[in-house]
């Protein structure tokens, strides 16, 4: 047994707050009779709970993009900075979703958000190879030698070897980079052992999606067929 609004909010009907006026005003049934009691409890398993004429069914699934600002740790909470979390409307949080993957807390731009774990599993899985490329302004200048590097594979200090990876050279001191994994501060160390530490890094492209125009701070809802897996 559980209550009824919480099912309904997990349903992705509505936030628990506006599913206590959405009860109250009669606008659900459960078996066909009108329940004004968001504590009710009801039985998931078999009871036809419905909003406006329309049976609710399992919550729906959810994937957005986030335009992460610098400053925001990638965590569901933290004691000493702001998360991610924090930047999500309240029309999408009720849906819990969880961040896919990460990026560093002084690192811009794309990151993915799902409550479909199955999704986030394929997304992250090294085996489908998912590309994501940033845009990194770093001191000197990339050359030749500099993606050739990238292409075979950097070692980095502590040994770890990096796949393949793409470096495309954008003038003194700019340059893309396309990684298809995602190991810690990947980016800014592959740069670094090249002797280009990194002084402004931002995710604009994952899995075929694409940051484009979208505001600093803000999200968007995507459809699952947008992505590249």
């Amino acid at each position: 047994m559980q209550r009824l609004d919480k099912l309904l909010s997990e349903a992705g009907v509505a936030s628990r707050k506006e599913l206590k006026n959405i009860i109250r005003a009669g606008r659900v049934t459960v078996d066909s009779i009108v329940v004004r009691s968001p504590e009710q409890k009801v039985d998931e398993q078999t009871a036809a709970v419905c909003v406006d004429g329309q049976r609710v069914g399992k919550q729906r699934m959810i994937l957005l993009m986030l335009h992460k600002p610098a400053g925001f740790v990638t965590s569901t909470d933290d004691p000493r900075d702001p998360t991610v979390m924090e930047l999500i409307p309240p029309e999408y949080a009720y849906l819990r979703p969880m961040p896919v993957g990460r990026l560093d807390k002084d690192t811009e731009g794309l990151l993915l958000f799902t409550n479909d774990g199955q999704l986030a599993h394929r997304i992250l899985s090294p085996k489908k190879e998912v590309w994501k490329r940033y845009y990194a302004e770093h001191e000197g200048e990339a050359g030749e030698d500099d993606i050739k590097a990238f292409a075979d594979g950097i070692e980095l200090k502590d040994g770890d070897i990096c796949r393949p990876a793409k470096l495309i050279p954008q003038g003194a001191g700019k340059s893309l980079v396309e990684i298809c994994e995602g190991k810690y501060h990947q980016v800014r160390r592959m740069l670094a052992s090249r002797g280009m530490p990194v002084t402004y890094l931002k995710r604009i492209s994952e899995a075929g999606l694409v940051l484009g125009d979208l505001p600093l701070g803000h999200c968007r809802e995507v459809e699952v067929s947008e992505l590249q897996l």
